[in-house]
């Protein structure tokens, strides 16, 4: 059955990307004039290194954040990743929940399988036994239903792109992180129970855009804050007032506290210079790294006993 051009450009692109990791050519092997990963000069069609900003052409962090990006595609391949990494997670939860014979029917709209969340990391206060630092950071890709999770996909799609277009893929992802990993520390120090969910996190980016207003004049920057802010106001009033939906609000607040305080630190615009540019490649690969480190205590600490204390 013959593929459609649609599909065969994807299949390009994917091919592309990942001969891109270790700065691969094209499909014929004829050399070629080639552009840094890291700073964007034309360079010679046998140099190894750029001359302008020293960055290695055959492997760097730039070169294979080039090529993830193309990897994913669109304006915002890092937000399209964290909603795959979301989706993925919570069919998991899914089907854990399917094994053991809960979580069928109209109940996943609101609650999933409560072991099924605890075997896939959901964040746990500091006062139980059973607690584990990689939990601060799964807990964000986890949701406890249906709704819970629609609503924050949709929110972060909303939100996510604008923040990744201004700051560039590898620092949203540093903030997007970080933002939740410390809205889950407030929730496992202050709050009463388990929590999971990427409101914390997702939050950080709106605080993020909160600050981002504080550097610019106008009356439409002044209504975007305004709109921001009585979000924000909403957001805390449900967790407030309406204590049967089970809001996090220390968790939000963590989130939209750090997100602020990084918007306020962080230049609201891409990296320009060589250094910037490695300096945001650095930050978005340890992210990376801890995410990855995560999963992977999350998946030895699997069949550890439920409900420990």
């Amino acid at each position: 059955m013959p593929v459609s051009y649609q599909w065969q450009q994807r299949f390009d692109r994917w091919r592309n990307a990942t001969r891109g990791f270790f700065g691969g050519g094209g499909g014929d092997n004829q050399p070629r004039p080639k552009l840094c990963p890291a700073c964007n000069s034309l360079v010679g069609i046998n140099a190894t290194r750029c001359h302008e900003c020293g960055a290695n052409l055959r492997f760097s962090l730039a070169a294979l954040s080039k090529g993830l990006t193309g990897f994913f595609g669109g304006q915002a391949p890092a937000t399209t990743a964290i909603l795959i990494a979301n989706v993925i997670m919570f069919a998991a939860t899914l089907l854990i929940g399917f094994a053991k014979g809960q979580g069928q029917g109209f109940g996943i709209l609101f609650s999933v399988n409560g072991e099924a969340l605890y075997r896939l990391g959901m964040a746990i206060p500091f006062r139980y036994d059973d607690f584990n630092w990689y939990r601060l950071l799964t807990a964000t890709y986890l949701h406890g239903g249906l709704i819970h999770i629609g609503f924050n996909m949709m929110v972060l799609l909303d939100i996510g792109p604008v923040v990744e277009e201004v700051y560039g893929s590898a620092r949203y992802f540093f903030f997007y992180t970080v933002c939740g990993i410390s809205g889950s520390l407030l929730s496992a120090r202050f709050g009463s129970a388990p929590a999971v969910g990427a409101s914390g996190a997702i939050l950080g980016l709106i605080g993020v855009l909160i600050a981002i207003t504080y550097r610019r004049g106008g009356a439409q920057i002044q209504q975007l804050r305004g709109r921001l802010i009585s979000w924000v106001v909403t957001i805390f009033a449900i967790g407030l007032f309406f204590s049967g939906l089970r809001t996090d609000n220390w968790g939000h607040f963590g989130g939209l506290a750090t997100g602020f305080a990084l918007g306020r630190i962080m230049p609201d615009r891409l990296p320009v210079t060589p250094g910037q540019k490695q300096l945001a490649q650095i930050l978005g690969w340890l992210t990376g790294v801890v995410v990855l480190a995560s999963f992977i205590l999350m998946f030895l600490h699997f069949n550890q006993p439920f409900g420990s204390e």
